[in-house]
């Protein structure tokens, strides 16, 4: 990636990056053939840890050698036990006590480590899974779901910018009516981003007439139509085929296959990176 496209995933000045290039080697640019800087997910890696040590009152040229010597999040973690476990264990645990200011370190630490599909994968999506069943089983409240899921949508808002709106290729997505939970959708947006798709995120409990009336001034190439209850596909099925007679649309959620085919919609897969993957735009 160019310098700006760095600073636009980091929040880093491009003339702060230059002078924590030219003064601690953070980054390590290779030369595109015509002479530009191409920057890499691991110097992005670098400047998100360098960031967020910064944050913890780390000196810059000592956040800098920690950020380009080790990505641990922590220096006293289990040796045997994964990075991201331990890291979606202290995001749990912040997020619990409604700690804002830990919570937002630990995730500045989860994309300062790794790549923002693993993040997406491996932390966040298991995280917001097993918060919807501590939710059902009452083991936390209504206000614990809100303020988690509200901390998480603005980190995954901040992460998307504008959308990929320099791209050439429209994706709408927008939660069925009835459905509330838009944050696996804002994820899988993100994803898209990253794959040449300009994202225009309708989220949650969308009137699809509304959906339909907008498709002619969007001219999306695709449609992403999200729900985790098979119920509330089932009720607005005819809306969803017609919809697939004019754009295409690819259905989430818990649902079986057949369903979704019989409306010309197709469904995703369950694998969120793999979803993102096989809906890679075309330019």
């Amino acid at each position: 990636m160019r310098i700006g496209e760095l600073s636009r995933r980091t929040g880093v000045s491009p003339e702060l990056l230059r002078a924590w290039e030219q003064r601690y080697g953070l980054l390590r640019p290779e030369r595109s053939q015509g002479g530009f800087r191409l920057y890499s997910e691991a110097d992005e890696k670098r400047v998100r840890r360098t960031t967020a040590l910064i944050s913890q009152g780390v000196s810059a040229a000592e956040a800098a050698r920690q950020a380009s010597t080790s990505a641990l999040p922590s220096p006293d973690r289990d040796p045997d036990r994964p990075v991201v476990e331990v890291l979606a264990e202290e995001l749990q645990e912040a997020l619990d006590r409604f700690d804002t200011v830990s919570a937002n370190d630990v995730l500045d630490r989860v994309f300062g480590t790794v790549s923002v599909d693993y993040a997406i994968k491996h932390v966040l999506i298991p995280y917001v899974h097993e918060l919807g069943t501590r939710w059902a089983d009452d083991l936390v409240s209504v206000a614990q779901e809100h303020f988690a899921s509200h901390l998480i949508r603005s980190r995954l808002f901040g992460l998307a910018g504008d959308w990929g709106a320099r791209h050439r290729t429209t994706a709408v997505l927008a939660c069925l009516p009835g459905e509330a939970h838009d944050l696996a959708l804002a994820m899988l947006g993100l994803l898209l981003t990253r794959r040449g798709w300009r994202v225009t995120f309708l989220g949650a409990d969308t009137p699809l007439d509304d959906l339909e009336a907008a498709v002619p001034a969007l001219r999306p190439s695709l449609v992403v139509l999200s729900t985790y209850d098979a119920s509330l596909f089932r009720a607005h099925r005819d809306t969803v085929a017609r919809l697939a007679t004019v754009v295409r649309v690819a259905v989430a959620g818990p649902l079986e296959e057949h369903e979704v085919v019989a409306t010309g919609a197709e469904p995703l897969v369950d694998d969120i990176v793999e979803a993102a993957e096989r809906l890679r735009a075309d330019d």
